[in-house]
């Protein structure tokens, strides 16, 4: 593009880099270039550039085929109009109410030269988000160019990175769900025909570990977006709707997240619902709809205060910028493709029916070249071809004897040639887009049946199976239609755990994720590998907190969870068929889940009278590909008979209304219905059980002060007991709680009786047997009763008869009963093998013990580990007090 349309009248620069776009140059009066030389450019109204240096003018047509350049606006504030004269006018805010509280917009005091900037502030969380565009269009597309950046700073909260560079670096993987969130509800509203690319950024520049920043970043880009030139339809907020005890919260803060049941977020206009995305514990549909309705009129009241910020500070939209197809095209494409289409459509496999589309859209392109019809120049973006760029007429210059300044405007009229009408390919490819959608929806509506032939209540065949993999702790192939997941568990213990990086100082770890991959196989294509796209982000969220409700709490089943979803085929809603084949990997690998879940995709129709219905929108469950694209809607709902666990809606039109969301609800109530009975049905089905191969992990109850002496000084101590039994962790906690992980029993009991023996309380009275002497002193022996607790016997303890050392009758490695006499106050303990023997006159010297026990003495001895085999369960013990 030849120039932003919101810098009309404003002077340019000249850069020779670029190839400039002439389409829209026919809408723009007459205005000046500067340029770095002594010449003045001047366009014209018939699209010819007059130069003027020294007096000399020359008058060239405009063309494509001459030299490349682009123009972009002057940086110099003392040439600016007044059209742009608020640039440096002074800031202005809005106190806006959500919930029980205010959030506060500001303009005009930060990021003056981008688009649109606004900073939003609710508590002492501050987030700033800029838009901004190019000053050329891109290539025209049926995909809106929009890139949308989200950063939490570390300096938001008054850290730094814990990393070795001590600066922001990629994108987290929260901070990508964030982008998808302010992405969503943006789409539906921007024009068609608009193809300058728009860039959407947003900090935390604050943080108080209150006031969640999602919400606010969704609300501050939709401001951000009104009050910039970008042609969008209607203002954006969003915010977070929260269900405490029975009464729902607006914008609730994090303290009180965490008794909520619900978590909604949800995004929209003043009269209709765009995107709302969430996860509760087996919420029921109307309760979920009592949340939405809460929501959507919080929206509405933001949305209606932005309204007035925009009409005092928003830009003048580039609504001269869209460039649509021409009418013409669609007629001629219908005609020659209508019957062809309708065959097309009809064929039920998705890659014979991609092909064929394929190739009837080629033979579309080719019938109107044939035909003279299509521009071999690119995209025209109009029904007339523009004179040649910079084409120079030669005996057109003109002298002016000097009277007239070379800066002054001169504009001189030439009429325009007309030529015949022709079209880009790239409009030809849209259109055949666009008239495919709509014969698509044509035959759903008109004759209730879908390209492979289901109706629009009708769910694909499903097939289940588990065990696929012997040596992986858990696996499902779960395959519905031509949608197809795999899915595997891995358990393991806290080092498993997935470390996450926040805002708030403290360490999080999550015992339990899902990992979603799309490789291009999957759809028959060839395409990139490597890092997580955020589609594949977001998706995987969606999953692992759709089945995270089913799982038992770490105190029943201390494991950490892994589990991934590779997606082998895909025809529509792989992320609800990784929840079912996630939920039956999980029984596969025997975790004890609370119940059963499946996900189910909803697609809509939502103008019907188009095609001869009655107006009333058509919902569609388990939806394919085609219909995701072609269709208005895409409402993915996770959960059992009972609740909804997750739910994710797109809306590719203005927003929806309740009614709406109601009736696709109660649909996909009936279709996770439906598939849990198809998964019941699993063949082979789910072992229900822990892998021979899944680590054995045991759960020991120690007193807090205990702790210490397993970890030993610098840790030496559990280091000792790893390598001495052969268990892979041993996990300490503050509260008292220790987990040992091993690949067999054998080392499990071994490390289990050490532990348990370190953290025993003795009590007076008790015996123990088959001691060892560790070291011996003149005035006595110390006695091992216990791995790392010893005990005193006093000389005088040792025997029933007197002895002037102890050498004389022990030395150390001997190995003798004792039993424990007295604790002194420093937790010292004294022992005595005298109070053992059963005649002291009788008693012989020998280093060997004899065992003797009284009837109402408590006798303690070492614990041997049980040789049996391993037990596939989880061990949860109390043992030490």
């Amino acid at each position: 593009m030849l120039a932003n349309p919101s810098f009309h009248g404003r002077p340019l620069q000249f850069v020779p880099t670029v190839v400039c776009r002439n389409e829209l140059w026919r809408s723009y009066p007459a205005f000046p270039l500067q340029l770095h030389n002594r010449r003045s450019y001047h366009f014209l109204a018939s699209s010819t550039l007059e130069i003027r240096r020294n007096g000399r003018r020359k008058r060239r047509s405009i063309s494509r085929n001459s030299t490349q350049f682009s123009v972009r606006a002057s940086e110099d504030a003392s040439v600016l109009d007044a059209d742009s004269a608020g640039f440096q006018g002074s800031p202005f805010s809005v106190r806006i109410p959500v919930g029980d509280r205010h959030i506060t917009v500001e303009t005009g005091l930060i990021g003056r030269q981008a688009s649109g900037a606004v900073t939003i502030r609710d508590g002492e969380t501050i987030i700033y988000t800029t838009v901004c565009l190019s000053d050329v269009p891109s290539e025209p597309g049926d995909f809106f160019p929009l890139s949308v950046h989200y950063q939490e700073r570390f300096s938001a909260a008054g850290r730094t990175s814990g990393g070795f560079f001590k600066r922001e670096g990629r994108t987290k993987d929260h901070e990508v769900l964030i982008c998808r969130l302010i992405d969503r509800p943006l789409r539906p509203t921007m024009v068609k025909g608009f193809y300058y690319e728009t860039q959407v950024l947003s900090w935390v520049l604050s943080y108080d570990g209150l006031h969640p920043p999602d919400a606010l970043a969704v609300t501050a880009a939709g401001i951000a977006m009104a009050l910039s030139e970008v042609p969008n339809s209607e203002v954006v907020a969003g915010v977070r709707i929260g269900l405490i005890g029975d009464k729902f919260v607006v914008n609730p803060t994090i303290l009180e997240m965490e008794n909520s049941k619900l978590d909604l977020l949800l995004a929209g206009t003043k009269n209709a619902t765009l995107m709302i995305e969430g996860y509760c514990d087996f919420i029921p549909e109307d309760k979920l709809l009592e949340a939405v309705q809460v929501g959507q009129d919080a929206v509405r009241g933001i949305c209606k205060e932005v309204e007035g910020l925009v009409q005092k500070c928003g830009k003048p939209k580039m609504f001269d910028a869209i460039r649509l197809p021409p009418k013409e095209l669609y007629k001629l494409v219908e005609e020659i493709a209508g019957s062809e289409l309708v065959e097309v459509l009809q064929i039920k496999n998705k890659i014979p029916r991609r092909k064929a589309l394929s190739s009837l859209e080629d033979h579309v392109i080719s019938i109107l070249s044939e035909k003279g019809y299509i521009s071999t120049m690119g995209a025209l973006g109009s029904t007339e071809m523009m004179p040649d760029l910079l084409e120079e007429d030669e005996d057109e210059e003109v002298v002016v004897d000097g009277e007239v300044d070379e800066g002054d405007v001169h504009i001189k009229p030439i009429a325009r040639k007309t030529v015949p009408l022709l079209f880009s390919e790239v409009d030809v490819k849209l259109v055949f887009k666009e008239v495919t959608s709509k014969f698509l929806r044509k035959r759903i509506v008109e004759k209730g049946k879908r390209s492979d032939g289901r109706s629009p209540q009708e769910i694909r065949s499903i097939d289940a199976r588990c065990g696929l993999l012997p040596r992986a702790h858990g696996s499902a192939l779960f395959t519905r239609g031509e949608t197809q997941s795999l899915a595997v568990v891995t358990l393991g213990d806290k080092q498993m755990a997935q470390k996450i990086d926040n805002l708030v100082d403290e360490d999080e770890y999550k015992r339990f994720y899902l990992q979603y991959s799309f490789p291009p196989s999957c759809v028959g294509e060839v395409g990139r590998v490597g890092a997580p796209s955020r589609r594949e982000i977001g998706h995987g969220m969606l999953a692992e907190r759709a089945l995270e409700p089913i799982l038992p709490p770490d105190d029943d089943f201390p494991y950490t969870v892994r589990v991934e979803s590779t997606i082998t085929e895909s025809n529509g809603s792989s992320s609800m068929a990784s929840v079912c084949g996630g939920c039956l990997a999980l029984q596969d690998a025997g975790v004890p889940v609370k119940c059963s879940i499946a996900g189910i995709a909803m697609g809509m129709v939502l103008d019907t009278k188009e095609f001869g219905g009655d107006g009333t929108p058509l919902i569609l469950s388990d939806i394919l590909g085609s219909e995701d694209a072609s269709g208005d809607m895409d409402f993915k709902v996770a959960g059992n008979d009972v609740g909804i666990t997750a739910f994710q809606m797109d809306i590719k039109v203005g927003g929806i209304t309740l009614p709406i969301m109601k009736q696709a609800l109660l649909q996909a109530k009936d279709g996770r219905k439906h598939i849990l009975a198809e998964m019941s049905k699993c063949s082979p089905p789910p072992s229900r059980k822990l892998s021979k191969y899944a680590p054995l992990i045991h759960v020991m109850r120690v007193k807090p002060e205990k702790i210490n002496l397993i970890i030993g000084a610098g840790g030496k101590k559990v280091k000792s007991i790893i390598e001495e039994t052969g268990v892979e962790a041993i996990d300490t906690q503050d509260d008292g709680v220790v987990k040992i992980t091993a690949k067999d029993l054998s080392s499990l009991e071994k490390s289990k009786a050490i532990i348990s023996n370190l953290t025993m309380v003795p009590t007076v009275g008790d015996i123990y047997r088959n001691c060892e002497i560790k070291s011996i002193a003149p005035y006595g022996a110390f006695v091992e009763i216990a791995p790392g607790r010893e005990g005193l016997c006093h000389i005088s303890e040792l025997s029933a008869n007197w002895l002037a050392k102890a050498e004389d009758a022990f030395k150390v490695g001997d190995r003798l009963d004792v039993k424990l006499i007295e604790i002194n106050d420093k937790g010292q303990l004294r022992l005595s093998r005298r109070a053992l023997l059963p005649d002291a006159e009788t008693e012989k010297q020998s280093t060997k013990p004899r065992s003797a026990s009284l009837p109402n003495d408590k006798v303690v001895s070492p614990k041997t580990p049980d040789k049996g085999k391993p037990k596939k369960a989880v061990a949860v013990s109390k043992d030490g007090g």
